[in-house]
């Protein structure tokens, strides 16, 4: 692509509304998942476990199955568009902070244990699923774009 053809900050115009139509998706997904596992701030996030875990296993399926076969603005629109919005690290870190603070200082680190170690299962059985489905080695993931 040329430069002519990026925006001012060098992305280019169709990366950027697949990034803005994906983080619409993934967010929206995020919320239904939050209305639906209603927890207070200081108790155990279930739900940010499972979003983070899901958006991980889905990462991993798609970075092994996809990503060589799909142009960069699918990668960018599925990844830090639909996952990247879906996910969330902050609401990870507030979870965990806020545990503390009410003194459940055992269920701050279990939360940052299982979503961790949940979190790198999942994208390890994603990306050995992805590339089952795509008949090949799972790659080894040295970037990702996201």
């Amino acid at each position: 692509m040329t430069v002519e053809a990026r925006g001012r900050a060098g992305v280019a115009p169709r990366d950027l509304l697949a990034v803005v139509v994906g983080g619409l998706i993934g967010t929206t997904l995020r919320v239904g998942l939050d209305l639906a596992v209603v927890h207070d701030l200081d108790e155990f996030a279930l739900s940010t476990l499972l979003v983070n875990a899901v958006g991980a296993f889905v990462l991993g399926v798609l970075v092994a199955a996809l990503w060589p076969r799909v142009p960069g603005w699918v990668r960018v629109g599925l990844g830090p568009g639909i996952l990247g919005s879906f996910t969330t690290f902050s609401a990870l870190a507030l979870s965990v902070v806020a545990l503390a603070q009410s003194g459940d200082i055992a269920g701050a680190v279990l939360t940052i244990v299982l979503s961790i170690g949940l979190g790198m299962l999942a994208a390890g059985a994603g990306l050995a699923l992805g590339a089952r489905l795509a008949h090949r080695q799972p790659p080894v993931v040295t970037e990702v774009d996201e």
